[in-house]
């Protein structure tokens, strides 16, 4: 009679592959192997690791190392059992390992554990192998055991995964997550609403997957959030958040409860509805949008804002009045046109209406040497308080043209404070210290271009 060993080992390789790869868990796996040489020998082909260290296995390790009888049973760690699994498997597209959720007893009893055996998301341990799977890895979930780890975990980083977090305990201490490029549900970023009690930063970048995301976080203050889908609708209920950055493209709706908010970025091409708690200490605010008329008009009456950026995504509708703007925010004192604004800007000359601006900065993209000056006098004979003006030329206008406009700028309102730079797409913006300018270009100014 022939053994059930013997069939297996009798296996075409293929067939034998594609049934460890049906199989759930690494150990599992590692059984078929014990069992079949075929197993075995198909194995550096499998695309998964999926290994789950169970509770007793960490309670006998710690068990053998406090006995001091020989006859105790050695238990390998779970560190030296994963580096073993990735050396020998060369095409990892999926990775998942983590310790068996402890009972309360464990996590209450048991926390003076100050061993790193089960500490899977220890910097070094993840830079010994996650190099060697990065390339062909679609997928990773670590799940760390909260005695060794997660009761101390200050602050968090995962980038290019896509995350699962069911059953994760909490990590108070917690104070700093940054996700990047992850794969992100609703129902797994609601789990991190709870997980993270305290935490206090909150990065989410090229986070996908969310249709109805809420982020509900009590000591949440600074929050960079982009949305790279178009979910249906956007809530954000954080009392403590001081600073928020949001873009997106189309949300449906908004809705933001912030009311100690001081610095707002809002990013997106165009938004259907907008609601939100009333803003009690909103300071600075920087606005772009396909259309951003509409934006500001979703606003209601913000008196306390004293700093605000605009600027228009391109292709997008820019046609509003200035009007609308101080009628949205009647006291700001510091006003900021990016490109396109100041484009549209070129058209507005007239009636400004910037009586309470201090100090103005616009971008300019173009130097025409007679329209970009009247603009300029037209706006300064509005904004009668302005102090300081800051232009920033487009790094493509030709040099003798920039230098011959700041000189007939400064020579014609010599009494401001001048800021002088270069601006182009995809590059930070670059100022022109005081000192480098030529004196010439301030002392010898003359009336023509």
């Amino acid at each position: 009679m022939i053994s059930f060993t013997a069939c297996m080992d009798n296996l075409p390789e293929s067939l034998a592959l594609e049934i460890l790869s049906r199989l759930d868990d690494s150990e599992t796996v590692a059984c078929c192997r014990m069992a079949s040489k075929t197993f075995n020998s198909v194995f550096p082909g499998l695309q998964f690791i999926n290994l789950q260290w169970r509770l007793k296995w960490y309670l006998e390790s710690r068990s053998s190392v406090s006995s001091s009888s020989s006859s105790s049973r050695f238990i390998p760690s779970l560190k030296r059992v994963f580096l073993n699994l990735v050396s020998n498997l060369s095409a990892l597209e999926s990775v998942r390992i983590g310790v068996e959720n402890p009972p309360l007893d464990v996590m209450n009893v048991d926390v003076e554990d100050d061993g790193d055996d089960l500490h899977i998301t220890d910097e070094g341990f993840v830079k010994e192998w996650l190099p060697r799977v990065s390339g062909a890895l679609k997928l990773l979930s670590l799940s760390d055991f909260w005695v060794q780890s997660s009761q101390n975990l200050i602050e968090l980083e995962l980038k290019n995964a896509w995350l699962a977090v069911q059953n994760m305990n909490a990590m108070p201490m917690l104070t700093s997550l940054t996700l990047e490029l992850i794969r992100l549900d609703d129902k797994n970023l609601t789990e991190l609403n709870t997980c993270f009690p305290n935490l206090q930063v909150l990065n989410l970048i090229d986070v996908r997957g969310l249709k109805m995301p809420m982020i509900h976080l009590l000591n949440l203050k600074t929050c960079h959030w982009t949305v790279t889908d178009s979910p249906s609708y956007i809530c954000i209920i954080a009392p403590n958040l001081l600073t928020l950055r949001l873009e997106c493209r189309s949300p449906a709706a908004l809705y933001i409860e912030a009311p100690l908010c001081y610095n707002l970025h809002l990013a997106l091409d165009h938004l259907n509805a907008f609601a939100v708690k009333r803003f009690q200490k909103l300071k600075n605010v920087q606005l772009e949008c396909s259309n951003i008329r509409s934006l500001i008009r979703k606003f209601h009456r913000l008196e306390t804002v004293e700093t605000l950026t605009l600027d228009i995504r391109a292709g997008g509708n820019s046609k509003f009045n200035l009007e609308v703007l101080f009628c949205t925010f009647p006291s700001i004192t510091s006003l900021c046109f990016k490109p396109r604004v100041w484009s549209e800007f070129e058209v507005w000359c007239g009636d400004i209406g910037l009586k309470g601006v201090k100090r103005f900065c616009g971008y300019l993209s173009v130097i025409d040497p007679l329209t970009t000056f009247t603009l300029v006098d037209c706006m300064l004979e509005e904004c009668f308080n302005c102090v300081e003006i800051s232009l920033l030329i487009h790094r493509g206008v030709p040099s003798n043209v920039s230098k011959h406009f700041i000189t007939k700028c400064m020579a014609q309102w010599p009494d401001l404070k001048w800021g002088w730079g270069i601006w182009e797409e995809g590059r930070e913006d670059s100022w022109i210290p005081e000192e480098q300018l030529p004196k010439t270009l301030v002392e010898e100014g003359s009336d023509s271009i």
